[in-house]
């Protein structure tokens, strides 16, 4: 299923096999999750197979399915796509100072422009959020998950046990990142300066904490008796036929000694795999004719619910998509969502120009489950949330 464009030599094949070896070894067994269980998002260091507002109103009707097939087909030049070759050549300059691994282009569900190694799976950080709201929405829609059932109504507790208060928050809070329950995280990555417990009611604070995120996993494998890597695998991976997609390197992780009962589900896909999940939403949900989103929750899920005056930050939040069309206004931007990882793992979807872009910058899985695992303390510079979007304002430029 590879692209013959972008196939990995045996040298950088063989590399992968050995570390995806290791890292199997590595893995923690976990018990196989039942209708009513949380092992799941509950157990950290587990691979993936182990463990089995504002309105939006998307313009889906002008994407186009063109990414039918297995490999990746390619405009004939970037002015075919509506881009100007000299202007993304500015664009790609502007990469050159970064650490940037790889960024790709798509115009209409076919690759306009390529930087780096498309192919290369790695961790995804916190862009795994993003596409767990995905996998909410066929659930939502059958009535399995009801976004405002309370932790409380469904048994949601923690280490030092929550308070009757935190217990009201409800699920749509969690993915709003406004449930107001302020508890250590049980993995890294949340914005520092917690407030202290208590500090905000439910509904009324965005505060970007992993508790909120990691419970949004646990909840879902609760009610739809499914693990998170399983779900993806079969209703995303599958149809989507994602090129790259290694079951067993999917996996639960958090800090030991645990700090929160709920880990982190994090992903490692390829730029290419990541650009498929891009055309499926710009596409309204649907691939090959096929609705693996239910489309009402595309448009819901990307709508703003937070402002950006409430994040303070450029963009706007949605359920566990960022909204930069809040603060850039120009056309291209209009109903616009991004999910962002940190270090740089970014899709962003412009719907308005049926335009996905996916930036990548490469982290070993090795450093990435022992930071997760809170066994180094060592970061590594990334590009910056501002960064990329400078290099995307290039990319907005470049188009014809």
């Amino acid at each position: 299923m590879k692209d013959p464009a972008m196939t990995s030599n045996n040298a950088q094949a063989s590399a992968t096999t050995d570390r995806r070896a290791l890292l199997r070894g590595m893995a923690l067994a976990v018990p196989a999750l039942g209708a009513a269980g949380l092992a799941g998002c509950a157990s950290a260091g587990a691979a993936g197979g182990t463990s089995g507002g504002t309105s939006n109103t998307s313009n889906a009707s002008n994407a186009s399915n063109a990414s039918a097939s297995s490999d990746w087909q390619r405009h004939a030049s970037p002015e075919a796509a509506g881009f100007s070759s000299a202007k993304l050549k500015t664009m790609e300059a502007a990469l050159y100072p970064l650490e940037t691994s790889a960024m790709m282009i798509v115009k209409g569900g076919k690759i306009a422009w390529s930087y780096g190694d498309l192919d290369v799976s790695s961790y995804l950080a916190s862009a795994r959020k993003s596409i767990v709201s995905m996998l909410y929405g066929k659930y939502v829609e059958n009535g399995t998950i009801n976004l405002d059932r309370t932790m409380g109504e469904l048994g949601i507790d923690d280490i030092g046990v929550l308070t009757a208060a935190e217990k009201t928050a409800t699920v749509r809070d969690l993915l709003t990142a406004r449930s107001g329950v302020f508890h250590p995280p049980g993995s890294p990555g949340s914005t520092a300066g917690a407030p202290a417990r208590g500090a905000h009611p439910r509904g009324s604070y965005f505060y970007y904490n992993n508790w909120d995120f990691n419970v949004v996993g646990a909840v879902f494998e609760k009610l739809t008796g499914r693990t998170i890597f399983a779900a993806f695998r079969d209703e995303l991976a599958v149809p989507l036929q994602l090129q790259d997609f290694d079951f067993s390197r999917q996996r639960m992780l958090g800090y030991k000694p645990a700090r929160s009962q709920y880990g982190a589900y994090h992903f490692f896909l390829s730029c290419r795999d990541m650009a498929r999940l891009g055309v499926l939403m710009a596409n309204g949900g649907k691939w090959n004719g096929q609705q693996l989103v239910p489309a009402n929750w595309v448009r819901e899920m990307t709508t703003t619910r937070v402002t950006p005056a409430q994040t303070r930050m450029d963009f706007g939040y949605a359920y566990l998509w960022w909204k930069p069309g809040e603060v850039r206004t120009a056309p291209a931007w209009r109903d616009s969502f991004l999910a962002l990882g940190n270090y740089g793992q970014n899709i962003l979807v412009m719907p308005a120009n049926d335009v996905v872009v996916v930036h990548r910058r490469y982290v070993s899985d090795e450093f990435a489950i022992a930071r997760n695992l809170g066994e180094t303390q060592i970061d590594k510079v990334g590009v910056s949330n501002d960064q990329f979007m400078k290099v995307c304002d290039l990319m907005v430029a470049a188009m014809a």
